[in-house]
């Protein structure tokens, strides 16, 4: 059986609320998080732009890596957006 890539990812809205969440199929996830598919927070926030993503080959660091950034203040969640998309564009353009 081949290894799946595992994605940590920011989401964002117009009004700058963030989420992080992980998946393996990510073009799925962010369809589903447009269609409002998705109960909860990004539903209620229209959370949809992807800010932020990384791959990983193994779900275990993928997990970590959530977790890690789901326990920090938003100015450090930021601040790692920036280091991979200073202008904070949606990279979901260049994925789907």
């Amino acid at each position: 059986m081949g290894k799946k890539t595992t994605y940590v990812y920011i989401l964002g809205n117009t009004t700058g609320v963030l989420y992080t969440g992980m998946t393996s199929d990510l073009a799925g996830r962010l369809e589903q998080h447009r269609q409002k598919q998705v109960e909860g927070f990004t539903k209620r926030y229209g959370v949809s732009r992807l800010l932020f993503v990384e791959a990983f080959e193994h779900p275990v660091d993928a997990l970590k890596a959530e977790r890690m950034i789901k326990g920090w203040r938003r100015r450090k969640k930021l601040e790692l957006i920036r280091t991979m998309n200073p202008t904070f564009r949606d990279l979901s353009e260049d994925w789907l």
